[in-house]
């Protein structure tokens, strides 16, 4: 019956995992997306996904990982043209409207 699984049925997936493997060997620090892109390489057209349950399933994890962090820092570049500061704080006046600023 179509319901029931098939447990005479052998890995389909069997060349995949001894290559994963194969590359695990040579590259210890190669996460499922690298392992993906090596076996694009290799000429196996592999979803990084599969690749990830695959190597999930034989236990295989990346075990030297380091975030890498950055130091803060708020400057964005060249804002562009700025426009020369004319009143230079001196906001008090006399006259209406004569210094309107945004």
């Amino acid at each position: 019956m179509y319901w029931q699984k098939r447990f005479d049925r052998e890995n389909p997936d069997k060349e995949i995992d001894e290559k994963i493997l194969q590359i695990r060997k040579t590259h210890k620090n190669y996460g499922y997306r690298r392992v993906a892109g090596e076996l694009q390489n290799q000429g196996y057209c592999v979803n990084k996904k599969k690749v990830q349950r695959i190597m999930q399933k034989l236990g295989l994890q990346v075990t030297s990982f380091i975030r890498k962090s950055r130091k803060y820092s708020s400057y964005k570049g060249k804002v562009g043209t700025v426009a020369p500061n004319r009143i230079r704080r001196r906001f008090n006046t006399y006259i209406p409207h004569q210094k309107i600023t945004t």
